[in-house]
């Protein structure tokens, strides 16, 4: 075989070479495009539950649901206005003379 012959079976196969290159490149172009797409549609949905979490966390720990809680289940009453005892705390010494307030 010529040199010429054998330049152009080189750029022959360089060209093929490339070719399959190109299509390999393409197809994990597309591969990954599909994947990147999944993967937001997926973000998207659990933001979706997060918020929807959110909002049933909200809802579990409102006072009007605790303070409920408290009398149905625990048998829990509000005391009368003349029941309720505010304490005053004693002064404690500090060291070095302060009165703890």
């Amino acid at each position: 075989m010529s040199l010429q012959g054998l330049i152009a079976t080189g750029i022959a196969l360089a060209l093929f070479v490339s070719a399959v290159a190109v299509v390999y490149t393409q197809h994990r172009s597309r591969q990954l495009f599909v994947e990147r797409q999944e993967l937001r549609r997926e973000e998207d949905e659990l933001n979706i539950q997060w918020g929807r979490l959110r909002l049933e966390q909200g809802a579990w720990a409102t006072h009007a649901r605790i303070e409920r809680l408290a009398r149905e289940e625990l048998g829990l009453i509000m005391p009368q206005r003349e029941a309720v005892v505010f304490i005053e705390p004693e002064a404690v010494p500090r060291p070095g003379g302060g009165d703890g307030r």
